[in-house]
């Protein structure tokens, strides 16, 4: 039988060199297929192992516990608190938008803004960096979150500590408050801190005050935890995660260093209570005569527990709008024209200059003409002859636009520049301002103008350019009151370990002694400031004293109101009811003192802004203040002064005046 197909040989002959390539291929790729596996498995097995065995291991950050502040008798100022935070990794996010309209209800968040912030951090910093959502999340949103959590790869709620600030508002600017790193904050902080902390997205750091300042000292020693996970990032129940079968040990945090701090708790919430009870705004300082700062007040404040649990946009719109800037710390920040409180000054200038006698009589009438201006007293008739204790009690403007023209700006500058009016103290706390006291030389440098007769006027009476902070006044009526010494304001008492041992401690610093020559060259002696602080003892004292119905039963004070005018008035309204204007034309009003009045203890400065009058104004601020102190530490003076009844509280209303001191 003839088959139906036979093959031709010649027809075959053909075909054989594509046979030959097609088999040729297959062995290259055959080959090429073995030599990639080879290099996998042999030159980059180890490598790719090391991969694969850390992409099941996930690396959790465990933040440090912050070192708390402690007042000086050890009472907390500012703690934490455990909390949960949710926490979103984007490599193991399948669906955004679904996790998105899960997640967000929960956290109170609209969902197109969580996507976007998803979006964001994936653009900036990856797709491995993890994400916090919300900080500080409450019982029912960590519940919430859990019960979705298997069905939203990459969802995550992990503890935290959350940093509290009992005192609220008291204090807020002093202790500052702390908010996770910034991208630009990140290299900066990376710099200013290489080789001790590297900072990363999501850290947490101490963005103003204390806070700031002791970043390096308190914010302690990151842990690190390791847990086995799956192909979605959620935990496995594997008990020791490992690599290579080798236990991987986790790290824990060490906790930074707390720090005791020169505050007095009592003492500073007395200071508070009182600008809310009086309904004032500024800024107020207590310092022990050593240097010891035991209450800073700077009102309004705002609350710092809001920003460590993450502030709403609202909130922070509302805060940097405030007309009366609550962010800012008034104690060191802003600096204002200290009015008559800058009288002391003039007195012990003119004094130490003998432009004066302590018994020296100056006539002193409503106002005087200086070339074709008239400058006003602060009482319409003015206060006839005086004396410079006579002046100092009752505060006249006609008797210190004498002394200016007597001694000249730079005789001013030389003798009450080393009080440290106009410059920065030194105190630990950033941003601080100096301030300024001028002098024709500053003038001539800054605005490229002589100086004019005219304008020692104004600076003799804490007006024109003279401007100060509320520490550098406390700092220099300390001194009076120490007659010269000059300590440098310190709030870190010390630093303690976690088993309460010292670290660092800092020592009561002095800076000068104004009885010694300076380097302006001039000095003080101790009989000018005797009578200086005489004259100032009958401000709060006196019969006529301008302070004299803010008596503490037992405790005699001594120091100087002031009312600095935030504008000029014409001839027609300087006398005019300061009430009466709209509240940003009112006068500030100014007080500082010490007590006792011989031998200072503890010397308080404030100022109240737009409350037109010192004595009413800041008075009250620095009474009650001081009482605080005395009711603490020297109770049995307080006692023995109402036994006696002596120094009761007697509302007197101010005057009408132009400084209504």
């Amino acid at each position: 039988m003839r088959p139906e197909y036979i093959s031709n040989p010649e027809e075959a002959k053909e075909y054989l060199p594509r046979y030959r390539l097609f088999y040729g291929m297959i062995t290259f790729t055959f080959i090429i297929f073995c030599m990639r596996l080879w290099y996998l498995q042999v030159i980059q097995g180890t490598e790719l192992r090391d991969f694969s065995e850390k992409n099941r291991i996930k690396q959790i950050k465990i933040m440090a516990p912050r070192g708390l502040m402690f007042d000086r008798d050890g009472k907390v100022l500012v703690e934490n608190h455990p909390g949960f935070e949710a926490v979103l990794s984007p490599q193991y996010i399948e669906n955004l938008q679904t996790l998105a309209t899960a997640v967000a209800p929960i956290i109170g968040m609209e969902s197109e803004k969580l996507i976007q912030k998803v979006q964001k951090s994936r653009k900036q910093n990856g797709p491995f960096a993890q994400i916090k959502v919300k900080d500080n999340l409450s019982r029912d949103e960590v519940f919430r979150l859990k019960r979705i959590r298997l069905d939203n790869p990459g969802l995550d709620i992990r503890e935290s500590v959350v940093r509290h600030y009992p005192l609220l508002e008291n204090g807020a600017q002093l202790f500052g408050y702390v908010a996770e790193i910034s991208k630009k904050q990140i290299p900066l902080y990376n710099q200013m801190y290489r080789g001790l902390v590297t900072f990363d997205q999501g850290d947490i750091i101490g963005q103003t005050g204390l806070e700031e300042v002791l970043e390096k000292n308190i914010r302690g020693s990151d842990g690190t935890q390791f847990l086995q996970v799956d192909a979605f990032g959620r935990e496995t129940t594997t008990a020791t995660p490992n690599i290579y079968g080798e236990q991987i040990i986790d790290k824990d945090p060490i906790p930074g260093n707390n720090v005791m701090l020169t505050i007095d708790r009592e003492v500073q919430q007395a200071a508070y209570k009182s600008f809310i009870d009086n309904e004032r705004i500024g800024a107020l300082i207590a310092m022990k005569s050593d240097g010891e700062i035991l209450a800073w007040v700077s009102t309004p404040s705002y609350d710092p527990n809001e920003f460590a649990r993450g502030i709403g946009t609202q909130l922070w719109s509302k805060l940097i709008n405030d007309q009366f800037k609550p962010l800012r710390n008034k104690v060191i920040q802003d600096y204002f024209s200290p009015g008559s409180t800058f009288k002391p000054f003039m007195a012990l200038a003119a004094l130490q200059d003998k432009v004066i006698t302590p018994t020296t009589i100056i006539n002193c009438p409503g106002f005087i003409m200086f070339g074709k201006r008239q400058y006003h007293d602060h009482i319409r008739g003015g206060l006839g002859n005086v004396s410079v204790y006579e002046a100092l009690e009752r505060s006249s403007n006609v008797f210190f636009y004498k002394m200016g023209i007597a001694l000249g700006i730079d005789k001013m500058y030389n003798y009450i520049s080393p009080f440290g009016i106009g410059q920065k103290t030194g105190v630990e706390l950033p941003r601080e301002t100096a301030g300024l006291m001028p002098s024709a030389a500053w003038k001539k440098s800054t605005y490229g103008e002589e100086w004019q007769p005219g304008e020692n006027l104004s600076v003799a009476i804490g007006q024109g350019f003279v401007e100060t902070t509320p520490i550098q006044m406390a700092v220099a009526y300390n001194a009076i009151g120490l007659e010269g010494k000059v300590f440098k304001p310190f709030v870190i008492k010390k630093l303690l370990d976690s088993k309460g041992q010292v670290v660092k401690e800092t020592e009561p610093h002095l800076l000068r002694n104004l009885q010694e020559m300076q380097s302006t060259g001039i000095s003080i002696s101790e009989e000018n400031f005797k009578v200086v602080k005489e004259g100032m003892r009958r401000v709060a004292n006196g019969d006529r004293g301008t302070a004299r119905f803010l008596k503490i039963p037992g405790v005699e004070m001594a120091g100087k109101t002031g009312t600095s005018q935030v504008m000029g008035f014409s001839a027609n309204d300087i006398y005019s009811r300061c009430e009466n204007r709209p509240i940003l034309q009112r006068h500030n009003g100014w007080f500082v003192a010490w007590a006792p009045a011989d031998k200072p203890e503890i010397t308080v400065a404030a100022v109240a802004l737009h409350a037109c009058h010192g004595n009413i104004g800041a008075g009250p601020l620095v009474r009650d203040t001081i009482r605080a102190y005395f009711d603490k530490y020297h109770p049995d003076i307080i006692a023995e002064g109402m036994k006696n009844k002596k120094g009761a509280h007697v509302k007197v209303e101010a005057p009408q005046t132009l400084e209504g001191e």
